[in-house]
Order: structure tokens, then sequence, then C-alpha cells
């Protein structure tokens, strides 16, 4: 079987995946407690406005005509109509998600440059002092909530050394990386303690592989063995993890941007489900979920394409 005979079945999981997400954000966002006719209102409540409302969104039907009616908007790529922006979702969805892309990608990037060095030399030197300062390290900011972190690197970095700003997106591409480096840092902190433990653990039992000493008793020097065996090998082994990993880096995003006042897509969620803007709570939700699942899809492409053996045990 071809190591990507597999990907037409995987895509139709995906498919049913995005359904069931459909369902079920579309379900729970019917119980949350409030009215959404009062939360677009306000102080101009009345009655009237209240049932056209209502008639314009459909609440007044059946929960399964209300999912049929989403479904069919969905399916003609129409997300809704958002009344506290006086736009299309899908407008006011497209106006946020530049920062929350660049932060997902910066975050990537950051844990990538701080934990693929660190972890292999750690592998390395087993039992050395990077390898028992990065564990102590790592474990600490993990165990950390983000929002403390992220917190914690304002009080310092912002406040009283004023080297980086509080919040904000910033312009222009350096501006970018200038704003977004402590909410990216504090994502990537948290995302780098798993791959430095994979990287460390793949390092450590690749030397321990016969290939590497046969590579070695046929006098190739340390460090071509270490770069083109050892270190090869062992990120190969992690790709997975990074990919599982960066997933989730999507969904703690949500927490990380509100604690940066980021313009976000996270931002975003949580103003809209206060104000029960369904069509807006819908939209993003479906982004994400329509991003994580395509990580994991291209993840599983990527490790078929490097290691043969991965397509053939994902089609067994």
């Amino acid at each position: 079987m071809s190591r990507f005979g597999t990907l037409p079945r995987r895509l139709a999981h995906l498919v049913i995946v995005l359904f069931g997400i459909t369902l079920v954000t579309f379900l729970l966002l019917r119980l949350i407690p409030g009215d959404p006719a009062l939360a677009i209102l306000g102080s101009s409540y009345t009655h009237t406005r209240a049932v056209a409302i209502d008639n314009f969104l459909g609440l007044n039907r059946p929960i399964w005509i209300q999912y049929g009616l989403f479904m069919g908007r969905l399916f003609r790529g129409n997300l809704g109509f958002s009344f506290f922006y006086n736009l299309p979702a899908s407008t006011v969805i497209g106006q946020h998600i530049a920062p929350t892309l660049f932060l997902v990608v910066y975050s990537a990037v950051l844990a990538a440059v701080i934990s693929f060095p660190i972890g292999f030399y750690a592998g390395v030197r087993r039992g050395g002092v990077l390898d028992q300062t990065s564990r102590v390290f790592f474990t600490l900011s993990f165990a950390m909530p983000a929002f403390w972190l992220g917190i914690i690197l304002i009080i310092v970095f912002s406040v009283h050394l004023h080297v980086f700003p509080l919040n904000g997106f910033g312009s222009g591409f350096t501006g970018h990386l200038y704003n977004l480096f402590l909410p990216a840092l504090t994502i990537a902190l948290g995302f780098s303690t798993v791959l430095v433990r994979s990287l460390r653990a793949a390092t450590i039992a690749t030397l321990q592989a016969e290939f590497i000493d046969t590579a070695q008793m046929k006098g190739i020097p340390w460090t071509q063995v270490l770069w083109r065996h050892v270190f090869r090998n062992a990120v190969l082994a992690v790709v997975a993890v990074y990919g599982v990993n960066l997933a989730y880096l999507i969904s703690g995003t949500v927490l990380v941007e509100n604690v940066f006042a980021l313009p976000g897509l996270g931002t975003l969620l949580v103003s809209s489900v206060a104000d029960r803007d369904y069509p807006v709570v819908q939209g993003v939700t479906l982004l994400f979920a329509v991003l994580i699942v395509a990580i994991n899809l291209l993840t599983d492409v990527v490790q078929a394409a490097l290691d043969p053996r991965v397509g053939q045990e994902i089609g067994e």
C-alpha cells in the first residue's frame, strides 16, 4: 500500500469529526443561560424587538430546525449575521484572524528554537548540568497556568523593565514580532516542556541503537554521527509529538490573548460568549476545529513522507 493510501479514509474521518463538533458547539451554546435578545438590545429592550430578533435568529423554532438552518447556511458559506458588530459573522472573524494565526506560528517556531537544541543536548549529555536545569525549569513553567505565567512576564518585562509593550498587535512584520514576543513566549514555554522531554528521550534511545556503534566503528567523526544519525532520527520521532501539541497550542491562544488584550480570535470568542453572539461563537469554534484537525492530518502526512513505516502502520 502507498504511504499515502489511507489519506482519503482519514479525510472522511475528519469530516465526521467536524460534523460532530458543529453539533456539540450548537447544543452547548443553547445551554448557556440568558436571553440573546436581551444581551443584544440592552437598555433598548422591548418585547416587540426581542420577538423580531428571535424570529431573525430562528430561536423561536425547535432546536433541530435551528440546527438544520445553521448547517444549511454553513454549507453555503454563510456563518450568520452578528447584531453586535452589525456585520456578517465571517467578516467579523476575518478581522480578528491575523493576530491569532501570527501568534500560533510565532509560538510554534519559538518553541522549536527553544526546545530542539536543549532537548538534544540534554539527551547527549544525560545527567549533566543543562539536563538537570532544563528538567526543573520546564517542569515549573509547565505547572504554571498560562495566565499566571503571562502575568509574571508582563510584570517583569513590561511594567518593571519596560522592554516589551503591555498589549497590542503592533504594525508591520517587525512590529508584530516585537509586540507578540511575550504572548508567544508564554505559550512556547508550556509547549517546549513536552518537546524537550520527547526529544531528550528520543536522543537517548537513538544513541543506544546499533547503527550508532556501526557508524563509530567506520571512523565517522562524532560530530557527524550526532548530526546525520542521532539528531535526524531523534527529531523524526518527535514529529508526531510536535504536531499533536501544536493542535493543543491553538486552543491555548484563547486564554493568552485575553491576558495580553490581543485583538485575536480568542478575545473575540470570550466576548462573544458573554454577549450571546451565537453566529460569531459558532464560527470561531468551527474555525479552531478546522485548524486542529488540519494540523493532525498534516502531521500524519509529514510522518508518512519522512518515514514509510509510519504510513504502513497507519494503514494497518
